[in-house]
């Protein structure tokens, strides 16, 4: 059974090599890997064709979710694995996904777990990131409603089945998939299927990515009225609220020393239901890491909190948010096309 291993890319010329040297040691075979380059402007192409597989390129920066459906379209394998070009997959990734997907013809897609060690190691940002996502995932591990587009495998005949991803969807195109994927079959993460991403290194660039991501998503969750299953839980949502609420608080100190114990609860309570991930952290990595860890997260739920109410005030003013994804995808692609 002939695999297609899809890398979209964009401006990823330094850890691009390293994610095809883990494609070419991949246990699976027969493997075919298309690269589809996003209008990127490093090196990026130049590194792919130096490695020998297939070079699409986009004419400009259309997003991931054009870059994935062009691969789709050009790929003739049976199952199509997506890989981010951040990432380096594991040797048994593809044939554990494989081994999964045929053993159940209700699975519709096998998503990936990422490893908590980041591929390169640029700063403690980037570090707190692959522990963070890494806790999320094996926490989440089991059935999801929402894609982990970063290494996920999908049947060929179920993606043209589903339709392609909404390329009008920059931030939250996994969001909009799984839930069309879910209602006609089922979606699993495992940690049999793993890889290890280059995270942001630079705070100011995660925390953009964040905001924009949890904005996007409020039109989703007013719709269903119900988290997802997967990252998003209702404690780390209360873990955000709190954060917010801790700092709004504050002023009630002005108020007297006594207040104070207002916006102290309202830390306590949202680093209680973090508290997990927080000693997971501490077992890894040890106190000095986990306390940087601890503060890194809170700032994290601050922009994450902030993202929620931007969204919900976009959604009450705009009809065009509210619809975004009513938005009628294109027809589906059909596989070798």
């Amino acid at each position: 059974m002939l695999v297609s291993v899809i890398v979209p890319n964009y401006n990823y010329a330094r850890s691009l090599p390293l994610c095809l040297d883990a494609i070419r040691a991949q246990t699976y075979s027969p493997l075919e890997v298309v690269v589809v380059d996003d209008g990127s402007t490093d090196d990026s192409v130049r590194i792919a064709e130096a490695a020998g597989v297939t070079v699409i390129s986009n004419p400009g920066n259309k997003g991931p979710s054009v870059a994935r459906n062009r691969g789709a379209e050009w790929a003739s394998g049976e199952i199509l694995f997506f890989v981010d070009s951040d990432g380096a997959l594991e040797p048994d990734a593809v044939a554990n996904a494989v081994a999964l997907l045929e053993a159940d013809p209700a699975l519709g897609a096998v998503c990936g777990i990422e490893d908590a060690e980041p591929l390169i190691r640029d700063s403690w940002v980037e570090e707190y990131r692959g522990l963070q996502r890494h806790y999320w995932s094996i926490a989440s591990e089991g059935d999801v409603s929402f894609v982990f587009s970063a290494m996920f495998a999908i049947r060929a005949e179920v993606f043209a089945e589903i339709g392609p991803f909404n390329p009008r969807l920059r931030w939250t195109e996994e969001v909009d998939y799984g839930h069309r994927l879910v209602q006609r079959y089922r979606m699993r993460s495992t940690s049999a299927v793993a890889g290890r991403f280059d995270h942001d290194d630079k705070f100011r660039v995660l925390a953009r990515k964040l905001f924009h991501r949890v904005r996007s998503r409020i039109p989703v969750y007013a719709r269903k009225r119900k988290f997802a299953n997967g990252y998003e839980t209702p404690s780390r949502a209360y873990s955000s609220l709190a954060a917010l609420l801790a700092v709004v608080t504050l002023p009630l100190a002005l108020l007297g020393p006594a207040w104070l114990a207002v916006p102290g609860a309202l830390l306590a309570t949202s680093l209680a239901c973090d508290a997990r991930m927080f000693r997971f952290v501490l077992s890894r990595r040890g106190a000095r890491f986990a306390a940087y860890f601890v503060g890194l997260h809170f700032l994290v739920n601050l922009v994450i909190a902030g993202g929620v109410v931007t969204g919900i005030a976009q959604w009450l003013v705009s009809r065009r948010f509210r619809r975004l994804y009513a938005v009628v995808p294109p027809e589906p692609v059909q596989a070798g096309q």
